[in-house]
């Protein structure tokens, strides 16, 4: 016969191997809807420009799926988030444009040609004189693979948006895609993050730091300057939370002023 203490232990072992499950079910749907980066996933097997999603499960286990978290490369804004018209176009599709952000690891600036990106130059200048940018966390840090720093996200989990998508745009510019479906993005691009789908951009955006193998899917809207550079190569050197490869950086990196002004 079952004692009462082997039958808790038995039942508590399932529940936790159905727990672990819908986590690992969850993990594999985070996975397949991949920003910046899920096609990279797949080629450099590790995971690419960031967003922590939360886990869901059923009703009788919430609590426990909800304090796990899976790595997923992409925003994932839902259809309330992503409903409203993009901003009316304002800018000067012929001139060029520098978006610069004081942040808590120091200035960061990169240069984006309206004439190439007009979509998103223009909605990046309408979000920055809105303060949307303001007070804002560079939420994820790739440091294998892909050298990457995502900003952009007011939620601060890589979930979070404008309320709008952008068309993607200039995706021919770093060249046709390799045998293994990948361009170099080199380091001081400025590209827009995604869902993996097309034309799904918002607010986050990635700065790479060091040359990284990605598929041209992502609008590369921005071109760092070398002091920015830099200070984004500081943060990448000091790695990520914990020690992981890709998660919040060690050195958290706070927009406290983004303004976007002509060239």
């Amino acid at each position: 016969m079952v004692s009462s203490d082997q039958r808790r232990r038995q039942l508590a072992r399932e529940k936790f191997e159905r727990q672990q499950q819908r986590r690992e079910e969850a993990r594999r749907r985070t996975r397949q809807l991949t920003v910046v980066i899920a096609s990279a996933l797949a080629v450099v097997a590790v995971v690419g420009v960031t967003a922590f999603v939360s886990l869901g499960g059923d009703d009788k286990d919430k609590n426990d799926a909800a304090s796990s978290t899976s790595a997923s490369p992409s925003p994932s804004p839902s259809a309330s988030e992503s409903s409203a018209p993009e901003p009316a176009m304002k800018i000067d599709k012929k001139s060029k444009y520098t978006m610069s952000l004081k942040t808590s690891q120091g200035d960061i600036a990169f240069t984006m040609d309206a004439a190439k990106t007009p979509h998103t130059t223009n909605s990046f200048k309408s979000l920055a004189d809105k303060g949307f940018f303001d007070g804002t966390k560079c939420h994820r840090l790739t440091t294998q693979g892909i050298y990457v720093l995502q900003c952009g996200d007011p939620k601060g989990d890589g979930t979070g948006g404008p309320g709008y998508t952008i068309p993607d745009e200039n995706l021919t510019a770093l060249g046709k895609a390799g045998k293994d479906g990948t361009v170099t993005y080199p380091a001081g691009t400025v590209a827009m993050a995604n869902t993996g789908q097309a034309h799904t951009g918002g607010s986050q955006f990635f700065l790479v730091y060091k040359d990284s193998k990605l598929p041209p899917t992502y609008t590369p809207f921005g071109t760092m300057d070398a002091a920015s550079l830099k200070a984004v190569k500081t943060v990448g050197t000091a790695g990520v939370t914990g020690g992981a490869a890709d998660g919040a950086p060690k050195k958290a990196v706070t927009i406290s002023k983004a303004a976007v002004d002509k060239a």
